[in-house]
Formats: structure tokens, sequence, C-alpha cells
């Protein structure tokens, strides 16, 4: 079993985190995005060609729009910025082999997998295995329902579908509906980034790594905390479905149309409710029945429909005026054309230059951070399949003739 030669005292170990990921679709490819962002070293391995099919590792390098070569389409290209990416087939020995090398001689501190947990031993990838080359190595893994439940597959819409997701989703009258973003395939990859964070705190005491382990299926159900709680405590399931755009418990939280549009706003108080309708253009509602939550509730279809009478006769910026005369939150339902032009956005976004020169526009990070700051923002774009192969061989000491071999046969494209 290979051992590192360079321990953390040496003063040759790189002093920024370095992070293997194999990797594929969103969920972790996000994940380790974030650690890029941090000014991480992330390394994604994928598999080498398969006989008999066109497409060459992750199938998200092929949806959406060709961007570069025929292996990098638009989908792929925002979760894969300042990556590295190595080809290597993980169902022939000397493939497992290499990634024990890499692991051992980078080295490498965080390993990362959405693979379906069933596949990891006979790829070498298991916790066990890895663990046992590095001790500090902290292992993370992506899937449906976690490593208890190997077997099952898992992808975004069908968490949704599994998790109630859907029946919370959509207008009341209408069919279950999937969130737009594909927010369990986020939420679980923002898991392995908090996890993987906390675990480097533990490591600093402890010098062991540890096992982290996302069930999507969990994550996404940890997320319904102002839902599955009130079932306990009275609400029917009725309250608690379908409301299109409405709250389910504050009244009125709802989008408007305008003569331009639509604008959302939300009052979430009792002195709000004052405030709202101590303005002239909407006096009209000022009815003692109507001063107290409850009481807008009750008659909650009503009061929708009389709101939307009055912003139906206004636009978006004269009702903006009004609610911000009043202090209340409100915010025109903006289209994503025009998501990046928004000022703060302007001011946070990322960048990224395809190979042909062509700016990027990405979204900002979630968190600002120093390293981001330091490279004004502008990440190297995402690798195309095996780009650095050769270049990760040489660093890991393979004499030419011996990459020409592992080449030739297969073992890394």
């Amino acid at each position: 079993m290979p051992t590192s030669s360079r321990s953390a005292s040496d003063g040759r170990r790189p002093k920024r985190p370095v992070v293997l990921s194999v990797e594929q679709a969103l969920s972790m490819p996000y994940a380790t995005e974030r650690f890029v962002q941090l000014g991480w070293r992330v390394i994604r391995l994928e598999p080498t060609p398969v006989a008999g099919r066109k497409s060459k590792g992750d199938p998200n390098r092929y949806i959406g729009r060709p961007v570069a070569g025929c292996d990098r389409h638009s989908y792929f290209i925002a979760a894969n910025v300042g990556k590295e990416a190595i080809a290597v087939n993980l169902k022939d020995e000397r493939g497992r082999e290499l990634l024990l090398r890499l692991l051992a001689e980078i080295p490498v501190d965080v390993f990362c997998t959405n693979t379906l947990p069933a596949r990891h031993s006979a790829l070498g990838i298991d916790h066990a295995t890895l663990s046992s080359v590095r001790e500090s190595l902290i292992w993370c893994s992506i899937s449906a329902m976690g490593t208890k439940e190997p077997d099952v597959p898992g992808y975004d819409p069908a968490m949704q579908a599994l998790c109630g997701y859907m029946d919370l989703t959509g207008h009341k009258d209408g069919p279950p509906l999937q969130c737009g973003p594909p927010i369990i395939d986020l939420k679980a990859g923002d898991e392995i980034f908090a996890q993987t964070l906390h675990a480097l705190l533990e490591m600093r005491e402890t010098g062991k790594g540890r096992k982290i382990d996302v069930s999507m299926a969990q994550a996404a159900v940890s997320w319904l905390p102002t839902f599955l709680p009130m079932l306990d405590m009275g609400s029917e399931p009725a309250e608690l479905k379908r409301s299109g755009n409405e709250h389910r418990q504050f009244i009125p939280v709802n989008a408007y149309p305008c003569k331009d549009g639509f604008v959302f706003m939300a009052l979430g108080s009792d002195a709000q409710w004052r405030r709202f309708v101590s303005q002239p253009m909407f006096a009209s509602l000022d009815e003692t029945r109507l001063a107290d939550n409850e009481g807008r509730r009750q008659g909650k279809e009503a009061l929708h429909a009389r709101i939307a009478a009055i912003t139906g006769r206004h636009t978006r910026a004269e009702i903006a005026r009004c609610l911000a005369e009043a202090a209340v939150p409100n915010a025109p339902i903006t289209a994503i054309e025009e998501v990046m032009d928004l000022p703060f956005v302007k001011e946070s976004g990322l960048r990224t230059k395809t190979p042909d020169g062509k700016i990027v526009r990405l979204p900002p990070p979630a968190v600002s951070t120093d390293y981001l700051e330091s490279v004004d923002g502008l990440l190297p774009f995402a690798p195309a399949y095996g780009e650095d192969t050769d270049a990760l061989l040489q660093e890991l000491g393979y004499p030419q003739v011996e990459q020409e071999a592992l080449r030739s046969a297969g073992v890394v494209a």
C-alpha cells in the first residue's frame, strides 16, 4: 500500500487543501465548486471511455449548448470552473493503484464521490480502503438514501417527489410541480461543504479524518421544519399543501399583477398591515375585521382578489414606492434574463473565460471570499475531459514510458 512521501510539517505540502472527487452530474460538482471558491485545489476524476459510447466522462459535459469543443456544453461549465480533470479506469487494478498514489503523494485532504454506493468497493473508493491509506482523509459521499441503502439511485426531481416537495409546490387547484432550481442537489452539496469544514476543524484536534455520508432524502426532509411538525400540532394536511405564491400562514403574502408585470409583497405582522392600509392606494382595505392576521386568513381569497384589483391599476414602480413608504417588503418578479443585471449580482458575480476568449458571467458565491477577491472574480474555464491527466501523472513521478503504457492500456485517458 503506498504511503505519503511528504508530511504536513516538512514544508513542501501545499498550503491550500486538496480535494479529489469522483464526481458527475450536479450535487457533488456543486459541492466541490464551493471549495474552488475558497482557493482549494480540486481534481475531478472521471472514467476512461466506455466501448461503444460516443460521449466520454461526466454525462453533464454534453448537456446544453456546445461552448468549447464537443465535451464542454453549457450545463457543465458553472459547476466545474477552476478544477483539474483526470480520466482513470478504476475498474482496472492499475487505475486503482494510481488512485491510491494520487491520494498519498499529492497528498489529498478530502475525497468526494457521488457514485452509487453499491459500486464503491469494486472501484476501490470506499471509506475503508481510502482511509487506510490516509488516516486524516475526510471521505465524503452523496447518494439518494445514504450508504446504508447503497443500491438506490437518486436524481433531484425524484427526491422532490419522494420527500413531499412536489405536494407543496404549485397552485392549489393544479398538479404537483417540482421547484425551478434543483434544490435538493444543491442542498446535498452544501451539506458536503459544511460538514467538510467541520471535519477539518476536528482533524486539527484529533489528527483523524471522518466519513461524511449525505443522504439526499434525509437532507431534503430536514428542510421541512415549517411543515412536518405542524401535523402533530393540529394542522390538517390540506393547510400545508400547494398554495401557489401565497404564504400558508401570513396574510397577505402573494404575487399580484400590475400594469407592467407582477409584484410580490409580504406582510408578516399586523403592524405592517396598519402601515399598508394607511397608504392612500390601499386605504379601502382598512377594515376592523382585517386588522389581525387571523381575520385576514379567514377571508384571504377575497382579500387577495381585492389587492390584485388595486395593483392591476398601477405600474410596478408606483406600487414599489407606495410599499417602500409603508416599509412593507416587496420585489418585482424579475425575469431570469435580468438577474445578472441586478446591482448586487453585478458587484459580486464571478466570471470565466472560454478558450476562444469569450467572458461568461457566473452566479456570485454564496459568501464572498478573500481568494475570489484576489483573482478579481475570474476563475479558469472548466477543464476538458482528461485535460490534466498527463500533468498529474508527471506530478506523481510516472516516467514517460509508463505514462504511454497506461494510456495504451486504457487505464488513463
